[in-house]
């Protein structure tokens, strides 16, 4: 059973909606949840200073992906890596 609110399941479909339609999106998905949760924040800084400037909606992402829970969700949504 899943520990998230109504409201970040609905923000973990919409992040696997657009992996489901860009499959670039997915692998790199698939690549950062599967990643210990400090070793995917740290994948997260490097990406998000390469992506500084971004809108917030990429901001917001990067941020809710560091969360260990939405990571699983997403995680399990998509499958694993490779």
């Amino acid at each position: 059973m899943s520990t998230l609110s109504p409201q970040q399941e609905a923000y973990v479909a919409t992040i696997v909606a657009a992996a489901e339609r860009d499959d670039s999106i997915a692998r790199v998905l698939r690549e950062i949840c599967a990643l210990d949760e400090s070793v995917r924040g740290g994948a997260l800084d490097v990406v998000g200073g390469y992506l500084r400037g971004a809108g917030r909606d990429v901001t917001e992402c990067l941020e809710a992906l560091r969360r260990d829970e939405i990571a699983r969700r997403i995680a399990e949504r998509l499958g694993p890596p490779g």
